[in-house]
Formats: structure tokens, sequence, C-alpha cells
């Protein structure tokens, strides 16, 4: 009789069984004791071969065995194996974010998120909350407080506060909370800034107030201060920078929101600083993720003269499961919150504005002609190197455009496109669909940006527009490989969460959280429950050239497993908005368990 463990349970079944050292299968054959079971699931293993088990065995790292019944697993049970019951609970491969920004996600975390703020109560509770973790003298910032105001979290559509003007906070509102730590805050759209007395001082302007700053009562300074402006200089030049602890705290606080989630990867948009920061982790034996590192375009040329190539490890030089380089991550245009994307057509309530260029593709921000130029050199030094290009592309001409060049560099190189990406393919137009598939080239998408950002989208480009946004379906109808990332923490105009029953939920229902509209934004563009975990299993491994070792549960391919609380076929959608993450497991490892 196996007895059986609940999630709670941190058990090892030491002396469990009185068995020999190896366990003799009905045939007499030997069989190794596993170090991990996971029994009594539903387990979705994402392989065409056997799509579904209910045990898994694990030892060292690796998957050894598949079974449909627990009645099999025993012979591979020994004193020392750990025995899950999953009592039913959901298993699926290790799901891979493919796009988080690693260092911000911490920040926001550890430091101000006032994204949903907009009036003296939630500001007070957020920065009281910091101050709570922050030592002595130590500067709270980030905040970007007023992002969810015009439209509120979880809105479809028509502005609830469309023409009322902007809540602005002053500096005695916080004063209190925060004697002994300065502030030096951020409106969403980095126009306006709120500086505490304490950062008033620091910069000297509290006595000697300079050109942008805001008077409250009495003539004294606000808090506000505006950008640009000599008061902004002023204060940037005495914000104190984080010190290497707090940067470390920050990403050990994010390492644990992925392991919550249920997520065994991530394809970080990694900065050099960060880079470092993964290393020195994974040295102190903190990294309970791996992390594909996908540094600036510009950098190919400069990593290939060092020798290092895609899958090195940033330190060693060599090959790494854990920590390694990817692709490199290039941009063609902006983004939809601050009408950056491209568009062959201006914005709907922007006449004239058709999105920015971005510097990989000219030095000029604003040059509104075609120059490609820049870009195609950046890539081709990139492939010189072993690197492959992801791309951000958001508008309807900036995928375009994007699929142009790679054309262009399959046709000139006589080479094939795998691990090639369009970063968002957010607005799409019809004749671009079949192009993915043509091409050979992956579409990495962001589902939780539909539950989000439907507040604004009708109002930016129009109705009509919309139907090729988020369009999953008839990007997989039309033969594309899909890959889903989060794009955690999000934009300064948006905060996209990071936990997988968002993502899944946005894709399958096409709703915001508050659940509408009631039949979904453009239902036909859902995808199911089957569609969505394999853009984040199998896909995402493959976007990283190790389909062959990760990505499905099949015996001898690496042990990445997350299990859900609930079997996420059998529910409801709005039920998927309820689910959680009970077990993450890396490398044959529990990391997590709730």
């Amino acid at each position: 009789m196996i007895t059986r463990l609940r999630p709670s349970s941190r058990l090892v079944l030491s002396g469990f069984f009185r068995l020999t050292a190896a366990f003799t299968a009905c045939s007499g054959r030997k069989v190794q004791p596993a170090d991990l079971v996971l029994l009594n699931g539903s387990v979705y293993t994402m392989a065409d071969a056997r799509p579904r088990a209910a045990a898994v065995v694990v030892a060292e790292n690796k998957i050894v065995a598949l079974y449909d019944n627990d009645t099999e697993v025993k012979r591979h049970i020994g004193r020392r194996t750990r025995v899950i019951d999953l009592e039913g609970r959901m298993a699926v491969p290790g799901l891979i974010d493919s796009h988080v920004h690693f260092d911000r996600a911490g920040a926001l975390i550890n430091d101000a998120n006032l994204m949903t703020v907009s009036d003296e109560v939630s500001l007070r509770k957020e920065i009281g909350r910091v101050g709570e973790i922050l030592e002595d003298g130590e500067w709270i910032t980030e905040g970007l407080w007023g992002a969810y105001e015009q439209w509120a979290l979880g809105a479809a559509g028509q502005a609830a506060s469309r023409g009322k003007p902007p809540w602005r906070p002053q500096r005695g509102m916080i004063d209190d909370l925060t004697s002994r730590n300065p502030c030096f805050l951020c409106r969403f759209d980095g126009r306006e800034w709120l500086a505490n007395s304490a950062a008033l001082t620091a910069s000297g302007l509290l006595d000697a107030p300079l050109e942008g700053m805001e008077k409250g009562p009495g003539g004294l300074p606000s808090g506000i201060v505006f950008s640009p402006s000599p008061a902004y200089d002023a204060l940037a030049r005495a914000m104190k920078p984080k010190s290497r602890n707090r940067l470390l705290d920050e990403n050990r606080a994010a390492l644990k929101a992925l392991r919550e989630a249920g997520i065994v990867e991530v394809h970080d948009i990694a900065t050099p600083e960060q880079t470092e920061r993964f290393c020195e982790i994974q040295a102190q034996g903190g990294l309970t993720c791996r992390v594909w590192l996908r540094p600036d375009l510009s950098v190919g040329t400069e990593l290939r003269e060092q020798g290092i190539r895609m899958g090195d490890h940033p330190k060693t030089r060599r090959p790494d499961a854990w920590l390694r380089y990817g692709a490199l991550k290039g941009y063609i245009d902006g983004i939809m919150g601050t009408h950056g994307a491209l568009f062959f057509e201006p914005y709907s309530d922007q006449p004239g504005n058709y999105g920015h260029w971005r510097a990989h593709t000219s030095d000029d921000p604003e040059q509104k002609v075609r120059n490609m130029e820049k870009m195609y050199g950046l890539i081709r030094a990139g492939l010189a190197g072993g690197f492959v290009p992801n791309v951000h592309a958001i508008g309807d001409r900036g995928v375009a455009e994007m699929l142009d060049l790679y054309e262009r560099i399959k046709n000139e190189m006589g080479i094939e496109l795998k691990g090639f990406r369009v970063i968002h393919a957010q607005v799409v137009r019809p004749r671009d669909f079949a192009r993915f598939k043509a091409l050979g080239v992956i579409a990495e998408v962001n589902p939780y940006h539909i539950s989000d950002d439907m507040r604004w989208m009708e109002e930016r480009i129009g109705r009509e527009r919309c139907r090729g946004a988020y369009a999953f379906r008839s990007l997989i109808a039309n033969g594309a490989t899909l890959c889903f990332g989060s794009d955690w923490p999000g934009t300064s105009a948006a905060y996209y969460q990071v936990h997988p029953r968002y993502l899944i939920y946005a894709a399958v229902a096409r709703k915001t959280l508050k659940g509408t509209p009631p039949e979904g934004w453009f239902p036909e563009q859902k995808l199911s429950i089957e569609e969505a975990l394999r853009a984040y299993t199998v896909n995402g491994a493959r976007a990283a050239f190790e389909e062959s070792l990760r990505g499905t549960l099949e015996p001898g391919k690496i042990a990445d497993i997350t299990v859900f609380d609930r079997d996420l076929f059998k529910v409801s959608e709005a039920e998927i908005l309820e689910a959680e993450v009970d077990y993450t497991i890396v490398d044959g490892r529990v990391v997590f368990e709730r």
C-alpha cells in the first residue's frame, strides 16, 4: 500500500519501504530507485506519441518513466524516493516564459509600485510598505503613479475618468512616513515626479527651489517636479543609487515570484549589470529558474570577438543548462501605450501620428521613412557570431517591415530562419499571417496584453484594425508557431502579470479580469487550453533550440515540471483565474511547493 503525501507535506520517504537496493519488476528485471515520483495525477505530456499519463518517475534530473496507473510505479520507490500524490492535480512540462524584464520585475516588488495608485490612501499604503523593507537613507524610487487612473484595471473600453484632471500627489502626504528615506517617484508618463522633503533637502531644493518645481500652500514646494527641468536634474544628481545588496534582494524577490508561478525558465531582456547579478546568484546556489539571456542586438560583434556563442555561460564561456546566452534582442518600433508602435495608417486618436522607428533602424527616432539598413547590418553581425535575432515589432507596419527584412536575409544569405522571432506581433495585417510559416519565423506573443490593453486598443487604432490584434487563432490557422511570454512586469503604462493563469485565461477567454466582454473580445481568435499550454512549453523550448532536451514530459528529457492545483482542461474560463501552482520542479528538484 502506498501512503499518499499531501502537497503541504515535506517528508522524504526514508524507510518507507524495506526493500532491497534495487527493485524487481514483474518481469524480474531490476530497476534503479527513483529520486522523485509523481503519481495519481492528470499528466499532460505535450508529446504527440503519448499525450497523457498518471505518474512520472524522475531519477537525478531526468524523466525515466511514465505510467498510466500507480501500480507499476511501486518498483521505482526506494527508501530515499520522494513520493508526491498529485490527487488528480494537473502536471505539465515546466512552463517557459519567453519574455521578461527581470531586473524591472524585482524593482516593482521591493520598490514602489504606484501603477494603480491615484489617491492619497493607496499612496500612503504602498510607500509605507516599501519603507518597511528598506534601510535608513535608501531612496524610494520607481512608482509610475496614475497608469490605471484613466482606465481602471480590468476596464474594457471607455475611460472612466474622461475629462477629470489627473490626480497629483503632494510631499505632505508621505513626509511623516519617509523622514529617513528620500523619495523620488514618477508619474507613468515620466513628465511629473514627486519628491518628499528628505529628497528636496538632499538636493538642496527645499530652501532654494529651481525652475521646474510646483509651488504649494504658502509658496513652498509642493513636491511636484516637472521633467525635463533644472529641478529634475538636481534631484537626479542627488539620488543615491541602489546598493548591490538591494539589487540582489530585488532579484531574489523576482525569482521567488517566478517559482511560485510555476515558471522554470525565462528568456530575459538582459542588461550587462543584470547578467552579472545572475552569475552571482547562481554561484551562491540561489538560481531557481533557468535563464536564456537576450542581450541587445548591437553586441553581436563584441560577443563574437570574445569567443562567446549562443548557449554559453557569461563567465565560463562554456555551455550551461541554467544560465546562458540566447538570441539578440532588437527593436523596430515603440509600444501602443505611448502611441509609439509603427502603423501604416495614423492612430485614430492622434491623427498624423504613425508611430516611431526605434534606434535599431535609425539613429533619428523621428525619422518617418523606412531605414532598415542599420538593423540589417546588426543582424548579419550577430549571425556571424552564431546569434539569431529576436526583434520587437508591435504595429502592423512594424511587423510587416520586420518580416520583409527577415525574408531579405533568408534570400540573400541562403539560410533557414530557425529561432528567428517577431516579438509581440501585436497587430498583424491579414496578408502577413501566412508569412510566419513561410519564413519559419516564430511569433512570440503576450496573451495577457489582451486583458489589459483592451481598455484603450479600439480608441487607439479603431475596431477594424483591432481585428488583427493578438490574432492568435489566425496565426495558428496559417501555420505559425507561437511561444508565450508575459512581458513581466510590463511597461510604464501597463502592469503585466507573470502568473500563467492570467496568460492562459486571456488566450482562451479574451476577456478582462472582470470577465468582459461576456463573449470575449473578437472571440473567433480564442485558443484552446491545449494550444495555450503548447505555446508555454514545447514551443518555448523550440524557440530556445532545446526541444530535444525539454518542453515535453518524455523519458530521457530533463525533469522540469509545473503542477497546478486543478486540471485546467476541466474547469470554466472563470476558474482559470483561481488556479494556483502547487509545485515547481526544475532539474528534478522541487524548488517550490505551496
